[in-house]
């Protein structure tokens, strides 16, 4: 799998520290956020992965300062930092400034624990099942991710300093995709031919196009307009003038009464059943529909289109393998969440889908300020 620097960003799929599986107790320690069956996931572990998800939001507008909202509830240090680091809200009521931190925590924090969470559940079933990754395998995949992300070690180093995010930081997270990787490898991931035919035959009409037409009409409301307007145009009288003085088609009157690319039943049924008739440049009307009277012109015939399929087999084939994939890690999360969300307990104030017994809150239908405390 290809390591971007977009997985190396904070994302589910990756470790923080904690590799032992076996559980001593269900009490939460006083320095920690959370215990995944007993192994607790330290305060300090959490704050640090909390600057690097306030980092990468912050990354998107470079200008801004990088906001940390770690001191629930009070959020005192992140109303602190507000007012230092943002002058233009220094006169900022504490009330509001307080629920823009707690709004930003609840964002960032979500993903932290889940990040610190899963990252836990991957690892103890891959030990569960016997699935190993060496420290070699791991040095291989960061080296080939460095390789491919860029181009010098400065680059490399560059990166982790606008991150905040250290080596190991980063090693961590490559074994676990190594894991995650090698999970999601014991799901059917493999398309067989049978596969592409079956999905071609049940798809087929993503594989062609219709026969579509050009053409161009003048909508009336009774039977002499229309004629009048076919007579005209017969005496030699432009599309242009004529639909902008006969027709009540507010679509096309303006442009000459033109509709492109047009498919069969796409307009009205009379419309449609006339032009899918009508050979190429002959003035037909008119044609009595459910909106009034038409004049009809065809200008273009597109013949339909039908790939076989040998010709689509290819992107059939990249489709089915991208939909496999999908099974392959959702399976690999439902067999870890059934495993281990029973044994996750979580701090109040820090819990989220992932703690055993979570409730989530009611929506609130009052946004707040957010872009205040959430550069």
């Amino acid at each position: 799998m290809k390591i971007r620097k977009s997985i190396l960003a904070l994302s589910a799929f990756f470790v923080l520290v904690a590799t032992a599986v076996a559980g001593c107790g269900s009490g939460i320690p006083g320095n920690s956020v959370a215990v995944v069956a007993g192994n607790p996931i330290s305060t300090q572990a959490f704050n640090h992965w909390m600057y690097v998800a306030a980092k990468g939001q912050a990354a998107e507008t470079p200008t801004e300062p990088v906001i940390v909202p770690n001191d629930p509830p009070d959020f005192s240090k992140c109303i602190a930092q507000v007012r230092a680091e943002i002058p233009s809200l220094k006169k900022i009521s504490n009330k509001q400034l307080k629920a823009d931190c707690a709004q930003l925590f609840q964002s960032l924090s979500s993903q932290v624990m889940d990040f610190l969470i899963k990252s836990y559940w991957y690892q103890a079933d891959a030990h569960k099942l016997g699935v190993n990754v060496t420290n070699a395998d791991v040095a291989k995949a960061l080296d080939q991710a460095k390789k491919q992300e860029f181009q010098t070690d400065a680059e490399f180093e560059s990166f982790l300093k606008s991150s905040g995010q250290t080596l190991a930081d980063i090693t961590y997270r490559v074994r676990i995709n190594q894991i995650f990787t090698k999970l999601t490898a014991r799901h059917p991931t493999a398309v067989t031919p049978a596969a592409i035919a079956a999905y071609y035959h049940s798809h087929i009409a993503q594989f062609g196009s219709p026969e579509s037409r050009d053409m161009r009409i003048v909508l009336t409301k009774t039977q002499a307009q229309a004629q009048a307007a076919k007579s005209a145009l017969q005496g030699g009288q432009s599309w242009d003038v004529v639909a902008k003085k006969y027709s009540t088609d507010p679509t096309t009157k303006d442009d000459g009464g033109l509709l492109t690319d047009v498919t069969a039943g796409q307009q009205d049924a009379a419309l449609s059943k006339a032009a899918f008739a009508a050979p190429v440049n002959q003035l037909l009307g008119p044609i009595h529909g459910a909106f009034g009277y038409y004049v009809l012109e065809v200008t273009k015939i597109t013949p339909s289109t039908q790939k076989s399929l040998a010709q689509s087999s290819a992107s059939i084939k990249q489709t089915l393998a991208s939909q496999l994939q999908t099974n392959a890690q959702t399976a690999v999360n439902n067999h870890a969440e059934k495993d281990w969300k029973s044994q996750t307990k979580c701090r109040a104030g820090y819990a989220m889908a992932d703690c055993a017994g979570y409730v989530a809150p009611k929506t609130s239908t009052t946004a707040g300020a957010a872009t205040t405390a959430a550069p």
